[in-house]
């Protein structure tokens, strides 16, 4: 995993992405109907209302633009930038929420389980 000084990128990015989100997307992911993937965009672990869909596409446009911008200013590819939110991004998955790590499987956070945070994002 390249670390590609995600510090000034986390802040930005994941705070550009989380202001995207709706109350939709936000009741989806509390219900385990949506969540954060490993490569750093959001999918869908059961099947959501178009809303929710068009609501999802929208922001992971968004988040593919960011990527895409960092990714030119760091001489790096966009999945490698994708990949690295996708670590930010599944250390915040909560209780209950669905999640999809580089196994393709979507999962959901037990009240005792830790974060989801795969061995490659330490």
């Amino acid at each position: 995993m390249i670390r590609i000084g995600f510090l000034a990128f986390g802040a930005m990015a994941l705070g550009s992405a989380a202001s995207a989100q709706t109350e939709a997307i936000d009741l989806a992911r509390a219900e385990g109907m949506v969540g954060e993937r490993f490569d750093g965009y959001m999918g869908f672990a059961l099947e959501p209302s178009a809303v929710v869909r068009s609501q999802v596409a929208t922001l992971n446009i968004r988040r593919r633009t960011l990527y895409s911008r960092f990714a030119t200013s760091r001489g790096v590819s966009p999945q490698e930038v994708g990949i690295t939110a996708g670590c930010q991004l599944l250390a915040r998955i909560g209780v209950g929420q669905s999640y999809m790590l580089a196994d393709g499987q979507w999962q959901r956070r037990g009240p005792a389980q830790p974060a989801p945070v795969p061995e490659y994002c330490r």
